[in-house]
């Protein structure tokens, strides 16, 4: 489970770094560290107390807009530095008074007195890391390079703090003999276990090795992303040939035509390795070179020898985590990283990857052989590579199954796809979204609602940032501005915030999403309605503060109300015409659902392995990491036709992100997810019983307890593995079979 106490400086190192895909991603170890909010009531109080300093600095001052949004209009690049100063000493001065107090140690002066430390901080970084992800500067990066070090160092000093540990000792060591309640038990244990991985048990020599690691590994994890933001941005594929274009639908044709105007190509077409640009090119373009050298521009991303180039830092990176694995007495980075998740080791975690890859594998050729045949047929004489696939998929799919993916987009229009999540959250949960514009945005593309539960009392606000810019970096995630929690007294409501990359409008016309473009829609929702359903007293057991194998899971849960006819019936129809997407297409992509399915299992389970391969090395010796990541890659038998989700020059989930020994989370997820769909399946999509239990047990509890404890409360059992293979089309009728009579 999540580190609770971890004051501001954890949480901002991380989201120095970068948050999930979720997540997103942030989208943010919110499954390990304390995440970073503001509480009004004690704003408020810093201002009084600190006069002009807090009242001329916007990020200090109490927010007079509607529910304490920050007042993004009023807040200044250079605000942030003398506000991370002042906050900074203020926390240092809380802890000090925590750990020198003359009173015997008790749950209420030392654990929930660190709980609630650090407000100001708190709310400081939280906007500093939300705006350097959506909207950064070069000026926001520098300051983000110099507060990973002081964060680092003020993070160290909470956790070797010698008399802050002896008081959190003392009452841990109490604990069987004090009246808590589980959220508290929960604190308790957690905080003291967050001393100890900390380092609070290491001589003093060790202790100023673990500083300097801890140090050295914020500022490079920093470095990582903002030399991948700066590669994704600069490649551009620059077509200045119509026929080059042959196969490509007009909306992405009109699209890249906007891109080369805004990059200074007038008259002419460019493609980026952005998601939303590179995706369909290399599913429709017809010319072969062209997707090569996208494609290669993809996935050289941090690996070009320049001065972007992340192949020493990655290296570097793994040799120091390795370090301090070692200086913690820890195998490994995974078996430290590992003792706070679900899977609790790699031994676990390679059991499960280890059932799902041969199958996955063995699918993946069966694919390439139907492509294969397909080139062959259509006179071709070469062989399928990696940049080939999507485009062969797609005409596999559409000759196969009579479905081509430029059907369904006029039936997923951005708008809609956002209506069709919002009737499903009322349906379930009575949760229901009213637009405000009189709520500051931190940018012109932000859309906000405010949030009413079943009763018609507010519940939160609900951000959205839907659309691609070269001040964001890339994927998908949810993050908060502030999380539920009520250790002040009242009951202070969320804010919640879901970042995507989608294309930007050309003309009148709508954004109109992929399948899977409208999928991550449903899917990073899911997270965000598990921030804004959140009901606990802790701000750091709140949201989405779960191990990372288990975080994922209600995101991916809330994808399959999408392909649901009934859902679809509400939001999936025709932009032009406001037909309903045809139960007929309905039925071709539920046909089409286990497509392709061998290719997306095994490249993401590539880079599951490939991140565990870094942090499963008992070496300190820095690595080649190409040399180490191809090695890595044939060990497992990996086809040349595909390449890893994430190659080591650009796997900001590990390098840069929370997910280091984590990647394999949203597979472990999928379990629970796969296995909660077969009880809504069975009892009904919308069955109200199945809904406020999903929302009891799941969604409102957050990090308050062991996360199984609570599944199984919700399921009654613990979660089988055959419904998630049997999804992805990895069982044969026999293995089924067997593996549900087990």
């Amino acid at each position: 489970m999540k580190k609770a106490l971890l004051s501001p400086v954890a949480l901002a190192v991380l989201l120095a770094a970068c948050q999930p895909d979720t997540a997103s991603q942030a989208n943010q170890d919110a499954a390990h560290q304390k995440t970073a909010q503001q509480d009004t009531t004690q704003l408020q109080r810093t201002s009084q107390q600190n006069g002009d300093i807090a009242n001329h600095n916007p990020l200090l001052a109490e927010s007079s807009a509607p529910f304490g949004v920050p007042e993004f209009s009023k807040i200044k690049v250079e605000h942030f530095e003398p506000a991370f100063d002042f906050a900074i000493v203020q926390n240092q001065q809380e802890i000090d008074d925590i750990a020198n107090s003359s009173k015997a140690a008790t749950f209420e002066n030392t654990i929930e007195a660190m709980e609630k430390s650090g407000q100001a901080l708190n709310h400081v970084a939280t906007v500093f890391y939300a705006l350097n992800g959506t909207d950064t500067s070069k000026e926001m990066q520098g300051i983000a390079k110099k507060m990973s070090s002081r964060l680092s160092a003020l993070n160290d000093d909470i956790y070797l703090n010698a008399k802050l540990f002896a008081r959190v000792k003392s009452v841990y060591e109490q604990r069987d003999s004090l009246d808590l309640r589980v959220d508290q038990k929960t604190l308790l244990a957690d905080s003291y276990q967050s001393f100890v991985r900390g380092g609070a048990n290491l001589s003093e020599v060790d202790k100023a090795k673990l500083r300097d690691l801890n140090s050295q590994l914020s500022k490079l994890s920093v470095q990582f992303g903002e030399n991948l933001l700066a590669e994704t941005n600069a490649f551009e594929l620059v077509i200045d040939t119509k026929d080059d274009l042959a196969g490509l639908p007009e909306d992405i044709i009109a699209a890249a035509a906007v891109t080369a105007t805004e990059r200074g190509h007038d008259g002419k077409w460019v493609f980026t390795t952005h998601r939303p640009s590179k995706n369909p090119f290399l599913t429709y373009a017809e010319n072969r070179d062209l997707r090569k050298a996208l494609y290669e521009g993809y996935i050289q991303r941090g690996d070009n020898d320049n001065a972007n180039d992340n192949k020493k830092l990655a290296s570097k990176i793994a040799s120091l985590r390795y370090q301090k694995a070692q200086l913690l007495d820890y195998k490994t980075y995974a078996d430290f990283v590992l003792e706070k998740a679900m899977a609790k080791n790699p031994e676990n975690v390679y059991g499960l990857l280890d059932q799902v890859w041969p199958a996955a594998l063995a699918q993946a050729k069966n694919e390439v052989a139907d492509m294969q045949d397909m080139i062959k047929a259509e006179g071709g004489d070469f062989t399928l590579a990696a940049y080939d696939w999507w485009y062969y998929a797609e005409k596999i799919r559409k000759a196969r199954y009579d479905l081509d993916a430029a059907q369904t987009k006029p039936y997923f229009s951005l708008d809609a796809t956002r209506e069709g999540v919002f009737y499903t959250a009322e349906k379930l949960w009575g949760v229901t979204f009213k637009e405000r514009q009189d709520i500051p945005k931190y940018h012109p593309d932000v859309r906000t609602f405010e949030v009413f539960d079943k009763d018609g009392s507010s519940i939160g606000v609900y951000m959205t940032d839907y659309y691609v810019r070269e001040s964001k970096r890339g994927g998908a995630w949810m993050n908060s501005y502030r999380k539920q929690q009520k250790m002040f007294g009242e009951n202070v409501k969320p804010i919640i915030y879901n970042v995507l990359n989608y294309p930007r409008p050309v003309g009148d016309a709508p954004v109109l999403l992929t399948f899977d473009q409208a999928s991550t829609l449903f899917h990073e929702f899911g997270h965000a309605i598990q921030g804004l359903l959140s009901d606990g007293y802790y701000q750091s057991q709140t949201g989405t503060s779960l191990p990372r194998d288990y975080v994922e899971y209600p995101s991916q849960v809330m994808e399959n109300w999408m392909m649901e006819p009934e859902v679809l019936a509400q939001f999936a129809k025709h932009y032009k015409t406001g037909e309903v997407i045809p139960q007929t297409l309905i039925e071709k992509i539920q046909a089409a659902g286990k497509f392709n399915q061998g290719f997306a299992t095994t490249e993401y389970m590539a880079a599951a392995l490939l991140d565990m391969k870094w942090h499963t090395l008992e070496t300190a010796t820095e690595q080649d990491a190409d040399a180490f990541e191809k090695a890595a890659m044939d060990e497992i038998g990996l086809i040349p036709q595909i390449t890893p989700r994430y190659r080591t020059g650009y796997f900001s989930h590990i390098f840069s992100g929370g997910y280091a020994s984590g990647y394999y989370g949203y597979i472990w997820s999928n379990i629970y997810d796969a296995d909660t769909w077969q009880v809504f399946s069975q009892n009904g999509i919308f069955d109200q019983d199945t809904a406020s239990g999903y929302r009891e047990h799941v969604l409102e509890t957050g990090g308050t307890e062991d996360p199984m404890i609570m599944y199984r409360r919700f399921r009654g059992q613990d979660p089988k593995v055959w419904p998630l293979l049997e999804r992805r089309g990895l069982l044969t009728d026999e293995q089924l079979k067997t593996m549900k009579a087990q």
